[in-house]
């Protein structure tokens, strides 16, 4: 063995970025069916990748400089969409995987949209609200000239929030000369946000939660579960769950965790976004270290806090007899082997949390069509668009000898390559 050869599961897991991770599942969903070789390799690299540079007056006067990224993966199904999130780790090759994942979750969704990711390296917690505003601003005038309401529609993410879109919108409509509602989605619903967009996530996680835990004949009312994370997805998760008769018996935020066998009542314990600090201070409950709760020996956990915390060093010690992904990515590729091996199945999150970019495209359209939905309305379209993705994905796990994430991607794949043979190749 040479000094060059990774020896341990964790050590292959370092080299491995979010562009290979996405690469290696392309590879494995192509693998299982007859799609041209040209249109694999396409799809293996992003369309374009913009780097920006980002002038910033601080509030005391001084200027800084900050670096910005958005990536496009594939338009072939219609115009790029994806979040932008304001975080230090932000890196190109972390925007070119995430917008690879946004390609496979809209196709899952069998929405009209490719997939797109950006950011700007810079940790949000250090900005005044007016110094973020002018960021900003300032970010929305540097990307005018690739995005737009039919061409790419950048929408919340870790980092930024409804108040940042609405920054964002209003900076490229000054430059238009008209509103355009349209350029942004996950905005406040009073300048054309969609009602129910920030929930949606944790929402389309609770719905597929619901149909695998019956899909293996499970009562929900005896199911235990086990969020890390309780922020807007989790916890909106954890409490559609709740209401179903679920048992919530742990759940997260960054500073740690809590674990009550009976149960608790989810809407007594605040999310980290509404009051940080809650979850962890919680006193009704034994305190657990974020890395014991993805350990406990519960029906369901649901990882729904950041990527990459579900690995090689850990996936053995998981005792949970299901996985369903709230986060984006956070299980890496020998962490899916292990889990693949001791036959517990994991629901992949192009699918589990892809409420988000559903009810963004029910924004997008009512943007385009002046026209606003009631709650009740986009509460129901997303629960009839996530059953018909979850039955997409079902009868493709039923048909193959594949996990629940293969079968997901085979689903993608298919409809994105069917769009590429149809278009073919310009020029």
């Amino acid at each position: 063995m040479t000094a060059a050869e990774p020896t341990t599961e964790s050590e292959i897991e370092e080299e491995e970025s979010a562009v290979e991770t996405a690469r290696r599942q392309l590879e494995r969903a192509a693998a299982h069916l007859d799609v041209d070789e040209g249109i694999v390799e396409r799809l293996r690299h992003p369309t374009s990748v913009y780097r920006v540079t980002i002038p910033l007056e601080r509030d005391d006067g001084t200027r800084e400089m900050f670096t910005g990224y958005r990536a496009h993966h594939d338009s072939v199904r219609g115009p790029y969409k994806g979040g932008l999130r304001y975080h230090p780790a932000v890196n190109e090759e972390e925007c070119v995987g995430l917008s690879m994942w946004m390609t496979w979750k809209c196709a899952v969704m069998d929405l009209p949209f490719g997939g797109a990711k950006g950011g700007v390296v810079v940790d949000p917690k250090e900005l005044s609200s007016d110094e973020k505003e002018r960021l900003t601003r300032r970010f929305a005038e540097e990307l005018r000239p690739v995005i737009g309401p039919k061409t790419d529609i950048p929408a919340p993410d870790m980092g930024t929030d409804p108040k940042t879109m609405a920054w964002f919108m209003d900076a490229y409509s000054m430059q238009e000369g008209e509103t355009e509602p349209g350029v942004v989605t996950g905005k406040p619903p009073v300048i054309g946000g969609s009602y129910g967009r920030e929930k949606a996530p944790g929402r389309s996680v609770g719905i597929i939660t619901e149909e695998a835990i019956d899909y293996y004949d499970w009562d929900i009312t005896d199911t235990t579960v086990a969020v890390q994370g309780f922020g807007s997805v989790g916890a909106n998760a954890a409490r559609y769950l709740d209401d179903l008769g679920a048992s919530i018996v742990a759940v997260s935020d960054i500073d740690g965790a809590i674990y009550d066998p009976d149960g608790f009542d989810t809407n007594d314990v605040e999310d980290h976004d509404e009051t940080p600090g809650m979850v962890s201070g919680y006193a009704d409950a034994q305190s657990l270290s974020n890395e014991e709760l993805l350990e406990l020996d519960v029906d369901v956990l649901i990882p729904a806090a950041i990527g990459n915390v579900l690995t090689g060093e850990n996936a053995r010690r998981v005792q949970a007899d299901m996985i369903v992904e709230g986060a984006n990515g956070p299980t890496t590729s020998t962490a899916g082997q292990i889990f693949e091996e001791r036959d517990i199945p994991v629901i992949p999150d192009i699918l589990a949390n892809a409420g988000g970019v559903t009810v963004s495209y029910f924004e997008w359209l009512q943007d385009i069509n002046r026209r606003s939905w009631r709650l009740e309305r986009v509460h129901e379209e997303l629960q009839t668009e996530m059953l018909r993705a979850w039955e997409g994905v079902r009868d493709e796990y039923d048909t193959r000898d594949i996990t629940w994430r293969d079968a997901a991607y085979i689903v993608a794949l298919e409809r994105i390559a069917e769009a590429h043979d149809a278009r073919g190749l310009w020029p």
